[in-house]
């Protein structure tokens, strides 16, 4: 019969080395060292991998670093050149329009001078042929003696209520009357509010009387302006000549 400090021992045997014993692993003892080393290979061996598999779908994707920036370089210098040929283009366009623009104002004032010029022509030959029928008639002695008013014209200035009179002194005063000394005046007759009126011209309070006296040998073209209340508007005005309070020559001419 077994005694109880062997039965202990048989039980403690049975639970180490039974079934119901613990399983036991068995490791490899591995220095650190060798694990960080391993660990960097693996690591720098993913990185190499890595950048190859970058590199290789930037080729397959047909973009290269090196052409890329090649590529870009050329760019640049293409856009620079535009730039400079755009600004070239620019000042050459600018010069033609202030050439354009000059010839243009060049030419409106041109034309301004022909019509100007046109005018004076025109009433230079109006002169021409008045004269030529006045000089004979003055030789032979068959025409009046004195002063005359021709082309009397009214015009309406750009203000409103001023007109400009434009007429002809002609004296024909023979050869012992050597020059005429006279007055201008202009009777103005208009509606005004429904009503006929009339001013004089110069009105006696005229502070500037001396510009309606004139002195003439043989022709003078006489020229003013003359201003009409607000509202009025002018129908008639006749211009007469006086010397010493006498009306020597006289004409009118209807709006």
């Amino acid at each position: 019969m077994a005694t109880p400090g062997a039965s202990v021992r048989l039980k403690r045997f049975r639970q180490r080395f039974g079934i119901n014993a613990p399983k036991l692993a068995i490791k490899t003892h591995v220095a650190w060292y060798w694990r960080v080393s391993a660990t960097v290979i693996m690591l720098s061996v993913s990185l190499a991998m890595a950048v190859w598999i970058y590199d290789a779908g930037r080729r397959i994707a047909g973009f290269q670093s090196d052409a890329s920036d090649r590529e870009i370089l050329f760019l640049k210098e293409q856009l620079a050149k535009l730039e400079g040929e755009l600004t070239t283009l620019r000042s050459v366009a600018g010069s033609g329009e202030s050439s354009l623009q000059i010839e243009r104002t060049a030419q409106q004032q041109l034309a301004q001078q022909v019509r100007v010029l046109e005018a004076e022509n025109a009433g230079l030959k109006q002169d021409l042929a008045f004269f030529e029928g006045l000089i004979p008639a003055s030789e032979s002695g068959g025409d009046e003696l004195g002063v005359k008013i021709n082309r009397l014209r009214i015009e309406p200035e750009s203000l409103a209520g001023q007109y400009r009179y434009r007429m002809l002194l002609v004296h024909n005063g023979g050869r012992q009357v050597k020059e005429f000394k006279g007055t201008l005046q202009l009777l103005v007759k208009m509606q005004q509010s429904g009503k006929d009126a009339m001013i004089v011209v110069p009105s006696d309070g005229e502070q500037n009387q001396q510009r309606f006296r004139f002195e003439i040998r043989h022709f003078q073209r006489v020229e003013g302006v003359f201003s009409v209340p607000a509202g009025a508007v002018v129908k008639n005005v006749e211009a007469r000549v006086l010397q010493d309070g006498v009306v020597r020559a006289r004409q009118s001419v209807s709006l």
